[in-house]
């Protein structure tokens, strides 16, 4: 038997993923959870063997639940499920280190099987996310530029970041135009919002 864990805000939404995965002959669902705190304060009593976890949660979302989940019970595997497949969500996950990524408009027999592949110990990736990642390849900013980008979100100014990071804020400048210009953004929040998107922060 294979021991789940439901992690979704949206009862109704946790409440179907859960009756569907009981209906399973090898699935039992032990846990569910509203945010990614419960998440991981339910798999610490539960010790479920796959945490099925949305990524968008109120408090502590479901990237740092990943990260949580692996670190209080580390024979759990972490599937991410999500409304929003994006390439820098997927990033994200396996680099808290998540086992699989599957978005919600899935078939549930797609569903049931990534739960059964991850306990396998696969990794389990929705195949047109996949392909977008790839398109992206890797990131073009430098660890610096990656820095000072990640500083500028929420508008924070060019002195305000300088200051931060403890830069000049010349050079700060300078690392906002390189990073504008690889991700072709028009303003450094759009910067921001695209490396975001694509992983590269």
């Amino acid at each position: 038997m294979i021991r789940v864990l439901v992690a979704d805000d949206q009862a109704l939404v946790r409440g179907a993923l859960a009756a569907m995965l009981d209906m399973e002959a090898d699935l039992e669902v032990v846990a569910r959870a509203g945010d990614g705190a419960e998440a991981v304060e339910a798999a610490r009593r539960t010790r479920p063997d796959v945490a099925l976890v949305d990524v968008r949660m109120p408090g502590t979302d479901g990237l740092s639940a990943a990260a949580g989940l692996v670190r209080a019970v580390p024979g759990c595997r972490v599937l991410m499920c999500t409304t929003f497949g994006r390439p820098g969500y997927l990033a994200r996950a396996m680099a808290a280190g998540a086992s699989g990524f599957v978005v919600k408009d899935a078939s549930p027999e797609y569903l049931v099987d990534a739960v059964r592949r991850v306990h396998r110990g696969l990794r389990v990736v929705d195949p047109g996310l996949a392909a977008e990642s790839l398109a992206y390849g890797v990131s073009p900013l430098t660890e610096r530029e990656g820095q000072v980008l990640a500083a500028a979100r929420g508008g924070a100014s060019a002195a305000e970041i300088a200051v931060r990071l403890h830069l000049a804020e010349g050079t700060v400048r300078n690392h906002l135009s390189a990073a504008i210009g690889k991700t072709g953004a028009r303003s450094r929040l759009e910067a921001v919002a695209i490396a975001e998107d694509r992983g590269w922060l």
